[in-house]
């Protein structure tokens, strides 16, 4: 008995392709097709693109976009990776070459910034050449320094003569002085910087007659004998003091000197002891007299004494190579820098490690910063 086929008449029906496995071809096409072009990278902790569930496939440009793989079921169809498909992803970022990582501006900046000062002595030597100081047999005890703590080997003053050397080194600038003139100037200054920001100054000159003194020169008086030079007192010549008892009380003789007067020190010997007007051998003994009075001072922790000169005898740099010492407890012993300084960048250092700002050249000036620990 003939039975009726089983079979239905009509053009035979091939299986259909699973979805996923259609998909599965589709993301392998999209992964081959990105790691030959070098934009799909091994599994990197920033910017995870998750693809599909198991190994991830990321691209690190753009904002990151991560899928746990968790959160992928194995059957579920994932759009391929696309401007369109993903979230806060652009065919730049799609596309983009993976990028070289950028260091942290504010991890840098930390690295280099000067250290905080407690206090910041400086004590302005005057008229020698750096070869007439730094290994010199009429300098011993400032040798000694230098062997002990740190020394600037290409330093250099900023002008000739001597007064426009100490008010670029108390302002930035030179504020167009040129000789070694009275001069009464309405520019900012470092005193200017200091008083709003709560730190205090003092300017000690040696032989300066108290209560304002404005005149050229002084002799003798309670610190001794010797001669005071308003040229070389640069506080004096900035009216925004000159015209303020209060605050032209605050530059007196060497009879008031106290390390924990002020936390900014200027001082300025007289013309003898400076230098000036007398040998190095005379200056040199001079420092080895009054340089132990900050050094063994309580108020000496967390500070720094600079010593530096004025001019040199050279036109190099436009005021001569000089030598400028660095001291003080943080500094790194025995280092040397051949850094190019200047004035500028001295006065950049007090002002930074006072937190003050900048004024005028010191502004683009770099800092002492590699003399500390």
């Amino acid at each position: 008995m003939n039975h009726p086929s089983t079979r239905r008449s009509g053009p035979t029906r091939r299986p259909r392709p699973s979805r996923l496995l259609v998909f599965g071809v589709a993301v392998i096409t999209l992964v081959a097709a990105c790691a030959d072009a070098g934009r799909i990278q091994p599994v990197t902790p920033a910017g995870a693109v998750a693809a599909t569930a198991g190994p991830a496939v990321t691209t690190t440009a753009g904002p990151a976009v991560a899928t746990p793989a968790s959160a992928v079921p194995l059957t579920s169809a994932v759009p391929p990776v696309s401007a369109s498909s993903a979230p806060g992803v652009t065919p730049a970022a799609v596309a983009a070459p993976v990028p070289s990582p950028t260091p942290d501006p504010t991890l840098a900046l930390a690295a280099t910034a000067v250290p905080h000062f407690k206090h910041v002595y400086l004590i302005v030597m005057e008229n020698r050449e750096y070869g007439s100081i730094v290994g010199s047999a009429k300098a011993p005890y400032i040798n000694s320094l230098i062997h002990r703590y740190a020394l600037a080997t290409s330093f250099r003053a900023v002008s000739h003569p001597s007064e426009p050397n100490y008010i670029a080194l108390f302002s930035g600038s030179t504020q167009g002085v040129t000789d070694d003139g009275v001069h009464d100037l309405a520019g900012r200054n470092l005193a200017d910087q200091l008083g709003p920001h709560g730190v205090s100054w003092h300017v000690f000159a040696e032989n300066v007659p108290l209560g304002c003194y404005t005149g050229v020169t002084a002799s003798g008086g309670p610190d001794g004998s010797g001669t005071y030079a308003r040229k070389h007192e640069p506080a004096i010549s900035f009216t925004s003091i000159s015209s303020k008892p209060t605050r032209c009380a605050k530059i007196s003789d060497f009879s008031h000197f106290s390390p924990s007067a002020a936390r900014f020190e200027l001082i300025v010997p007289n013309m003898c002891h400076s230098m000036h007007d007398c040998s190095t051998a005379t200056g040199d003994a001079w420092l080895k007299s009054f340089v132990p009075k900050l050094l063994k001072s309580p108020a000496m922790k967390g500070s720094v004494l600079f010593i530096t000169w004025d001019e040199g005898t050279t036109g190099l740099g436009g005021g001569g190579h000089i030598a400028t010492l660095v001291i003080g407890p943080t500094v790194k012993r025995g280092y040397r820098s051949s850094i190019r300084h200047t004035h500028y960048s001295l006065l950049r250092t007090i002002e930074s490690g006072f937190g003050v700002g900048c004024l005028n050249k010191s502004c683009s000036a770099n800092t002492l910063r590699e003399f500390f620990r």
